[in-house]
């Protein structure tokens, strides 16, 4: 596909990808607190009515009136179902996870410091993770232990953390946590499509019908919406972990990975519950959340710092230069050679001594302390390599003739 075609594709995917997101997580936001919020019916009505709630927007009051179930003379000549949010999202998702991850010989996918495997075989995995993630877990919340919630849960729990221990150990940082983002993001479409939305199908079947409505289907469907809404905020963070090195490039990614899930879930039950919220749940999410800051927190002679530079030998500016030269230029230059980028990643060219140097810091955390480029070390850059890049940054990033001269 044309370089400038695939660009355009990826735009329009990101864009329809992003817009989906929101509509399906706002109408998870919103039926959520709207079932938190309901209040015993303040009259009598007709039907299965469990609640009323009142709101005011946009210059309107709505009442809202929720029913278990409807009766054939309630069945409206207009419903409205909340699916294609889900299915949008999830296709628009998995076809730019195609265009980032596969295309282009797989360079964010594949990082060959961390593991050797081949591109063909990376793509396949990648796609059997989904699928078998969601088998996994379906076969769990479809066996007997179902009916002990708090022990499914767990379970749930330690399967996502073996799948973020894992994934880091296949995959770049950055795949991984897509790749756990993906994973979860394909069971709750997989939720809407094989549960919630069949099983008020045949609530409202036998309505129409003039049978008896089994409510447990309702139950059923909404505990899968449930793991759904807890979902969301953990999906959202692997969306955008790609703009944060300082997780997926630390030595303990998994870790870091596990515990901001953590902190998804306990922050969206905290929004939901407010005043009425578990200590105990509010406890562990504030202590991963302070795990997370520990680990990635950039402390002056810590590990997460880099390493120590203080009593490297001077570099010259010449010696950085020519690592520049070697192992980023191919994708960072005004004209990359690489055939996966048109253009600079992220605007930064590094074919002048001047950009160099303006760009030293983010050289810095992303080439010597998060190593997480070159990407997925294609060109190759050495642990030398980068400590001398980190020594020359550390002794001013000088660009003179002079510069790591003295002292040799």
């Amino acid at each position: 596909m044309p370089t400038f075609a695939l660009e355009w594709l990826n735009l329009a995917l990101r864009w329809i990808h992003v817009i989906a997101g929101i509509m399906w997580i706002g109408d998870s936001f919103l039926f959520m607190w709207m079932d938190r919020n309901l209040a015993p019916p303040s009259r009598a009505r007709d039907g299965a009515v469990t609640g009323e709630l009142w709101m005011v927007h946009s210059g309107g009051f709505y009442e809202v009136v929720k029913r278990r179930y409807l009766a054939p003379h309630e069945v409206p000549p207009r419903l409205h179902w909340f699916m294609w949010e889900a299915y949008t999202t999830w296709i628009s998702g998995f076809f730019l996870l195609g265009i980032v991850y596969y295309f282009g010989g797989a360079v964010f996918l594949v990082d060959r410091s961390v593991s050797h495997i081949g591109v063909g075989a990376a793509i396949g995995l990648s796609l059997g993770v989904l699928v078998m993630g969601y088998l996994i877990y379906e076969l769990l919340w479809s066996s007997p232990l179902a009916k002990r919630p708090l022990v499914t849960a767990v379970l749930s729990f330690l399967l996502i953390v073996g799948a973020s221990w894992g994934l880091t150990r296949v995959f770049s940082g950055r795949a991984a946590f897509i790749h756990l983002g993906a994973l979860l993001g394909t069971i709750m479409a997989a939720n809407v499509a094989h549960h919630i939305i069949p099983a008020q199908r045949k609530m409202l079947a036998a309505t129409r019908a003039g049978q008896p409505v089994d409510t447990t289907l309702g139950e059923k469907a909404k505990r899968r919406s449930t793991h759904n809404h807890y979902l969301t905020l953990p999906v959202l963070f692997t969306m955008l972990s790609s703009h944060s090195p300082s997780t997926y490039g630390h030595p303990f990614a998994w870790l870091v990975l596990t515990l901001l899930v953590i902190v998804g879930a306990a922050g969206k039950y905290v929004m939901n519950e407010r005043g009425r919220s578990n200590r105990w749940v509010v406890a562990a999410g504030l202590a991963a959340l302070a795990g997370v800051i520990a680990l990635t927190a950039r402390v002056p002679g810590s590990a997460t710092a880099g390493p120590d530079l203080s009593s490297a030998p001077p570099v010259a500016f010449a010696e950085a230069r020519d690592i520049v030269e070697r192992r980023c230029i191919s994708c960072h230059a005004a004209k990359p050679t690489h055939p996966s980028f048109p253009e600079p990643p992220g605007g930064v060219a590094l074919d002048d001594p001047a950009l160099i140097r303006s760009f030293a810091p983010r050289i810095m955390e992303r080439a010597v302390v998060t190593k997480t480029m070159p990407l997925g070390n294609l060109t190759g850059m050495t642990d030398e390599e980068r400590l001398a890049l980190g020594a020359w940054i550390a002794q001013g990033a000088r660009v003179d003739s002079t510069a790591g001269v003295a002292g040799r």
